[in-house]
C-alpha cells in the first residue's frame, strides 16, 4: 500500500494517507486513451459554425458588366464566392448528432490509469480541507508555494452525497453543495489553478494539470468510484 502526504491549508505536512495498490497498478494501452481523450475533445465542440452559400446571400442577380466587348473575364453575378460579400465555398454548417459515445468502462479504466501515474510520479498530493471562512487568494497561493507546486495544479474535493428512494430501489445521487465555495472563489484569482468536484472530473482534467491536490474525503470518492 503506497503512503501520500497530507498536508494542511498551511502547507506543513500533518501525516500520511495510505491509497490502494490497484491505482498504481492499472492499465491502459494508448489507443485507448487516445480513443478517449479525442472523444471528450470532439464532444466538447458546438458544432454551430454557420455560413452562406451562394443561394443564401442577399445580392443582386444582375451581371456585373457586359460579358463581351470589355476583355474581361466573363462573370455570372455578384454572389459569386470571387466578389466581396459573395457566397462562400464549402464552408462550414451546423453539424447534428455529432456526439461520440464513451465507454463507461474505458472512462474508469483511462481516469484510474492517469491517476496511477500521477501517484509513481508523486504529484498527487492530499489536503486535509478546503474549507475557508472567507475568500482568500492569499492562503491557496501560500499552500501552493509551501508544498513547491509552481505550474498547473489541479484541486479535487469531495461532494454531497444523498439517498433517494424510489419504490424498491435506491439510488445516491450528487447533489448542490456551497461548501467548498470560498475555496473556488480563492482559487480562480490564480493562473492555471482549477477546482474541481471528484465525481465530475474527466480524463482530460488529469492529463492536463501537472499536479493533483486531493482531499482526503475526495480520495474515497474516487477510490469506490474508480476500484
Amino acid at each position: 500500500m503506497a503512503k501520500l502526504k497530507k498536508f494542511n491549508l498551511e502547507g506543513r505536512e500533518v501525516g500520511h494517507v495510505t491509497i490502494d495498490d490497484a491505482f498504481a497498478q492499472s492499465e491502459a494501452n494508448g489507443q485507448m486513451i487516445k480513443d478517449y481523450i479525442v472523444a471528450l475533445r470532439a464532444n466538447a465542440r458546438q458544432w454551430s459554425a454557420s455560413t452562406k452559400g451562394r443561394s443564401e446571400v442577399s445580392h443582386s442577380t444582375k451581371k456585373p458588366h457586359p460579358q463581351k466587348g470589355g476583355g474581361r473575364a466573363r462573370q455570372g453575378s455578384l454572389v459569386a464566392p470571387q466578389y466581396k460579400g459573395g457566397g462562400r465555398v464549402f464552408a462550414p454548417k451546423p453539424k447534428f448528432d455529432q456526439h461520440v459515445r464513451i465507454n463507461k468502462k474505458q472512462r474508469q479504466a483511462v481516469i484510474r490509469f492517469l491517476i496511477g501515474e500521477k501517484i509513481k510520479e508523486n504529484k498527487l498530493h492530499i489536503i486535509d480541507d478546503t474549507e475557508l471562512e472567507r475568500p482568500k487568494t492569499k492562503t491557496v497561493a501560500q499552500f501552493l508555494k509551501a508544498v513547491g507546486l509552481e505550474k498547473r495544479v489541479l484541486f479535487l474535493g469531495e461532494g454531497n452525497f444523498e439517498k433517494v428512494e424510489s419504490g424498491k430501489h435506491a439510488k445516491t445521487v450528487s447533489v448542490h453543495t456551497n461548501k467548498h465555495r470560498n475555496f473556488m472563489l480563492s482559487v480562480r484569482n490564480l493562473a492555471k489553478i482549477e477546482f474541481a468536484l471528484a465525481s465530475n472530473i474527466s480524463g482530460y482534467d488529469v492529463l492536463l494539470a501537472n499536479d493533483i491536490v486531493v482531499t482526503e474525503h475526495a480520495l474515497k470518492e474516487l477510490s469506490h468510484w474508480l476500484l
